[in-house]
Formats: structure tokens, C-alpha cells, sequence
């Protein structure tokens, strides 16, 4: 829908159209980490009141997971900002709200109240639990108390390493096996890390006309030794093992 700009204090709530790349549900990898997550995320149209709030870290999966049941579920994606006037034209859809607690408090209630209507639903993503999310209104704090929540945890060494099989995979690219253990020692537990090394191994090696490999590895994240590649302290730790 067509919405013109406001100033800040009636800023819309709009449909999403810079959404990311597809994210297909069946890439996202399972292990004891996230599996109780996913069975509560299937579990629609199932959900209790017709809301669900999927939570974890960045890098733990939300936007995949998100992305893959808005196709699913045939819904629409929010940002949210808002103006109440609009929330007729969303009753009875599917819903998606990522950042969710940073959504105003009194559409945060209304979107919460329409996700039990017939046909409707509702899936906010945030990187807190909803207990911990402030609000003014007691009406909302009691919603967001009793919502089903669906909570992930970062990433695993079974989810890393199917992450970056999935990454190499899809670049045509057949690593060495030794490279998988030295890698997961050393990048920081998320998807977006898993990404960027493989990024930077693949561009590294044309530039280079080299295999990939565990020296080539080792060189990557030599340069990038305080940088995002790393989790906190692993630095130090990776640095005494090159």
C-alpha cells in the first residue's frame, strides 16, 4: 500500500519492501539449540492466540526462520512505526514483525489483539524475550507476559558447520575437511561470521589463484584478528593456536 511520510510522532506502519534474499526453510539447520524453537514456529497455524515471539541473538537464525514462514503462511511484513488507521487493512493476515520491541506500545496491542482473529496471526522477532520489553501500558504488559515464546541460542558446532557446508555448497566450492574444525575454533557463533569467511575464503582464492585451504584460512583471520570474524576473547585464543 501507498503511504506518505509523517513526521516521527505518526509514523506508519507499512509493508516491508526491502525484504532480504530468499531463505528457504529447509537450509536452516536443527540441532539441540534451536530445535524446541522450531517445533513451536511449525506449529502454526496451532498457536496460542494466534501470536508467537521467535527470540534469540543476532546470528541465531530469526530472519531465516521468519522469512520462511511468511512465504509459508502467504502473510505480509511490517515495519512498524505507526498509525492506528491502518491496522483495518491487516485484520485476518498473517503477520510479521521483526524488532519487535521497538514497535510503539499501542500498535505493539492492537497487532497482539487482531492476531486472534479468524485468519489472522502474528510473529514478532526480538532479541529479547517479551517479559523484558518496556511498556507503559499494564493491558500490553500482561499480553506480552503470556505470550508464547520461541527462543533460540547461538549457533552450535553441529549448526556452524552445516551452515558453512550449506555456504561452500552453494559457491561450488569442496573444502577440506580440516578446515571445518579450524574454522569453527575461530569465527564468531553466527550465520553472518559463517557468511563473511566464506566470502572472503572464495574471493581470497581467485585473487590468489589458490585452493582453499587451511593456510589460506589462516591468513584470512591473521588479518582480521579484532574484527567481526571473531567472537569475544577468541582473538587471543585463535592467536595462540595459528
Amino acid at each position: 500500500m501507498a503511504l506518505m511520510s509523517r513526521p516521527p510522532a505518526a509514523r506508519q506502519l507499512r509493508l516491508r519492501l526491502d525484504a532480504p534474499a530468499r531463505r528457504r526453510r529447509e537450509d536452516f539447520i536443527t540441532s539441540g539449540v534451536n530445535q524446541a524453537a522450531v517445533r513451536l514456529l511449525d506449529a502454526w497455524p496451532a498457536w496460542l492466540g494466534g501470536c508467537l515471539a521467535l527470540v534469540g541473538p543476532a546470528g541465531s537464525g530469526k530472519s531465516h526462520l521468519a522469512d520462511a514462514w511468511l512465504r509459508r503462511a502467504r502473510g505480509a511484513a511490517l515495519q512498524c512505526g505507526p498509525s492506528l488507521d491502518e491496522l483495518a487493512e491487516l485484520r485476518g493476515r498473517p503477520l510479521l514483525l521483526e524488532d519487535a520491541d521497538a514497535c510503539p506500545d499501542d500498535i505493539l496491542f492492537h497487532l497482539i489483539n487482531m492476531a486472534a482473529e479468524p485468519g489472522a496471526s502474528l510473529l514478532l522477532t526480538s532479541r529479547r524475550t517479551p517479559a523484558l520489553w518496556s511498556t507503559d501500558l499494564p493491558d500490553l504488559r500482561s499480553r506480552l507476559n503470556a505470550l508464547p515464546v520461541a527462543e533460540l541460542h547461538e549457533p552450535d558446532d553441529e549448526v556452524l558447520r552445516g551452515v558453512l557446508a550449506r555456504l561452500f555448497r552453494e559457491r561450488h566450492i569442496r573444502p577440506p575437511e580440516d578446515l571445518f574444525a579450524y574454522l569453527l575454533r575461530r569465527i564468531e557463533r553466527s550465520v553472518p561470521a559463517a557468511r563473511e569467511v566464506v566470502a572472503r575464503l572464495d574471493e581470497a582464492a581467485m585473487a590468489a589463484d589458490r585452493p582453499i585451504s587451511r593456510a589460506l584460512a589462516r591468513e584470512i583471520l591473521e588479518q582480521d584478528r579484532t574484527g567481526d570474524l571473531f567472537g569475544a576473547g577468541k582473538a587471543d585464543k585463535a592467536g595462540a593456536n595459528l
